[in-house]
């Protein structure tokens, strides 16, 4: 089973591939439109990516290049409607590993997700650092000024986000929306304490003025950059 990525603009196209790519065992996340496909790369890491090249918000071209640029290796699928060589070209020089023009038989879609899939995975690190302060989404591994910290899946999850977005300022709301979606036991004060756990975890013989997490009054939390 795979972690898919799927950033395709038309939902009836859209729910027709999940559909299917959930019906071969795989687990299929689907937004429709480029600003917000980019947001969910940068919180998240996922053995294959499908990327419309049409989309609202950023061409899908734009978001492989950000991608790339970035230092993510993950596969992408590029599906458009576009058959000339120039835009395949153009795709494939962006990073593209493959390539689906529009109308596509789903069975052939999940032959090239396969064939991806069967591809030695490529050795960079995907390590995340600010500062002092490094994270492994892979391993699922903190270390600390040198020490390893352990940490929950939940609060994992919440400082891997920070560690993405070192130095921005996020509203309590913001970080439920987009950490944790508004699970049903997500709420203001869950967050406060997965906060005040991950302060106890990682500023051990630190000044609590200098705390990696800080809290910027009636505004929200940020990592100190």
């Amino acid at each position: 089973m795979a972690k898919i990525l799927l950033i395709e603009d038309d939902q009836d196209l859209a729910r027709t591939v999940a559909d299917g790519l959930n019906a071969d065992h795989h687990s299929v996340v689907a937004v429709h439109d480029g600003l917000d496909g980019l947001d969910m790369l940068k919180r998240s890491i996922y053995d294959v990516i499908i990327l419309d090249w049409q989309l609202p918000g950023m061409e899908g071209v734009e978001i492989l290049r950000k991608f790339r640029n970035s230092g993510g290796n993950t596969p992408v699928i590029m599906l458009t409607g576009r058959a000339g060589i120039n835009e395949k070209e153009l795709g494939f020089n962006v990073g593209a590993d493959d390539y689906l023009t529009k109308p596509f038989d789903i069975r052939e879609l999940s032959a090239r997700i396969r064939s991806l899939l069967r591809r030695p995975a490529a050795k960079i690190s995907d390590t995340l650092r600010v500062g002092k302060l490094d994270l492994d989404p892979i391993k699922h591994t903190v270390v600390c000024d040198g020490r390893q910290v352990h940490i929950s899946p939940r609060d994992f999850s919440l400082l891997e986000f920070f560690m993405r977005h070192p130095g921005e300022v996020f509203s309590v709301d913001a970080l439920l929306s987009r950490v944790w979606n508004y699970d049903d036991d997500a709420t203001p004060e869950a967050l406060r304490s997965a906060i005040r756990r991950l302060r106890i975890g990682l500023d051990e013989g630190r000044d609590p003025e200098h705390s990696y997490i800080e809290n910027i009054i009636r505004v929200g939390y940020r990592l100190r950059d």
